[in-house]
């Protein structure tokens, strides 16, 4: 508490004096005005001492005008150990997360959130980061996505510390969370895995073909990214849009986060821009049209999803049919409910926009603590829930220094909205 400087009333001035002759006025007048102007000051600093006291701070009265906050949040799961990127809900309402091997301590690559804890998911054998067959455990897990027909699927991407990928190690696991034992898994193909690939996330689409599509973004650190589709039922691939504008990390972007350029940040003082190509993802509720975003860039796109499985359609002519649907912020993670409603997130701004059916923009949540905000997944309950990991408090953006706090969390807002089908 700062102190109240007390008044003293001091011999009279020479020109309160001059004053007094002039005009006629008493000694005790002159004081008297001295003495209310001394009592204003007073008051003045009194308030000011109580403005910036800690108990007035503490009772959660408004000090100054900040930045205000849109929306609820709600803490669901916090982390103390390694960072997560993405969560998922499944249609029972169980928690999934995962933690990619990027240079912390990693137990676990996959996660079940249950009773107040992370448990590892399946079990602790397949989560082991070494083994004879890279096929059969999680080596660096980047995503995890409830299908809404009784599956997590699991997307490894095989490349611990983004190395090149593990040979054979790159892949979709499917896991049945009625017997928690796994179902299926797809190691992609060597036509669509190269030193530079990194799969990011993925969303599926079981309308077409005999089991089912995948859509996988490639978020290469290169720039030049991709999409990957695969065929669930055989394990056919292909990747489309490669170096396309629309895959790709846009050259001039220059992401601004907690008030500083983004850039990777040398321990000598050395910088260079941060290039990530196709990274959010996002299918409409009809699977006729698939929205994704560069995490180095501020546009969204979207292309039709029959073009793009369509082997037929040439790389030029499925480049004339992507659609730039102008600027939405800087995202990461991306969902879908069934209403078409687009939700992506907003790292530069710690928020979560909605886009409507008709192109219409809103915020749906922004707190100075959506540090980072990852992956998005709709619950059945009506929540949008998503990750916030301090990704850019990474010591590669900071000149080698960590400055990341735990805990890391995994926050719900309510939207009101069931996910997006996918059958």
């Amino acid at each position: 508490m700062k102190l109240i400087p007390r008044c003293t009333v001091y011999p009279m001035p020479r020109a309160a004096q001059k004053m007094r002759r002039r005009r006629g006025c008493t000694r005790t007048c002159i004081e008297s005005a001295i003495m209310i102007n001394c009592r204003i000051r007073r008051l003045a600093a009194a308030v000011l001492a109580l403005a910036s006291s800690p108990a007035l701070a503490m009772s959660g009265a408004p000090l100054l005008p900040s930045e205000r906050s849109i929306g609820t949040l709600e803490p669901v799961a916090r982390f103390e150990g390694a960072m997560p990127t993405s969560v998922a809900v499944s249609e029972t309402g169980r928690i999934f997360v995962n933690f990619p091997r990027w240079g912390d301590d990693v137990s676990y690559s996959v996660a079940e959130w249950r009773d107040g804890r992370a448990v590892p998911y399946p079990d602790a054998r397949i989560n082991r980061k070494d083994g004879p067959d890279p096929a059969a455990h999680f080596i660096s897990v980047q995503s995890v996505v409830a299908d809404g027909q009784g599956r997590l699927w699991v997307l490894d991407t095989a490349a611990p510390g983004f190395s090149a990928p593990q040979a054979g190690g790159a892949k979709l696991v499917a896991i049945d969370l009625a017997t928690n034992t796994v179902a299926k898994t797809l190691v992609f193909p060597a036509n669509v895995i190269d030193a530079r690939t990194y799969v990011n996330d993925v969303r599926f689409d079981f309308r077409v073909g005999r089991e089912g599509v995948a859509y996988v973004t490639d978020s290469s650190l290169s720039g030049i990214g991709g999409i990957i589709v695969i065929d669930l039922a055989t394990g056919a691939a292909s990747k489309r849009l490669v170096g396309h504008v629309s895959t790709s990390a846009d050259a001039a972007f220059v992401p601004i986060v907690e008030g500083q350029q983004m850039r990777l940040r040398n321990a000598d003082g050395s910088t260079q821009p941060f290039t990530v190509a196709a990274d959010g993802i996002a299918l409409s509720p009809d699977g006729a049209t698939l929205f994704y975003t560069p995490l180095s860039s501020r546009h969204l796109y979207s292309v039709p999803t029959a073009l793009l499985r369509d082997p037929k359609v040439s790389e030029a002519e499925l480049a004339a049919a992507v659609v730039d649907l102008g600027d939405k912020g800087a995202s990461d993670g991306m969902e879908m409910d069934a209403n078409g409603r687009l939700y992506a997130s907003d790292y530069e701004h710690n928020a979560i926009h909605a886009r409507d059916a008709q192109g219409r923009w809103t915020t749906v949540v922004h707190d100075s603590r959506i540090l980072w905000p990852d992956t998005l997944s709709m619950g059945p309950d009506g929540y949008l829930y998503f990750t916030t990991n301090q990704l850019h408090r990474q010591a590669g953006f900071n000149g080698g220094v960590d400055r990341r706090q735990a805990p890391y969390m995994v926050y719900r807002t309510r939207v009101d909205a069931a996910p997006a089908p996918t059958r």
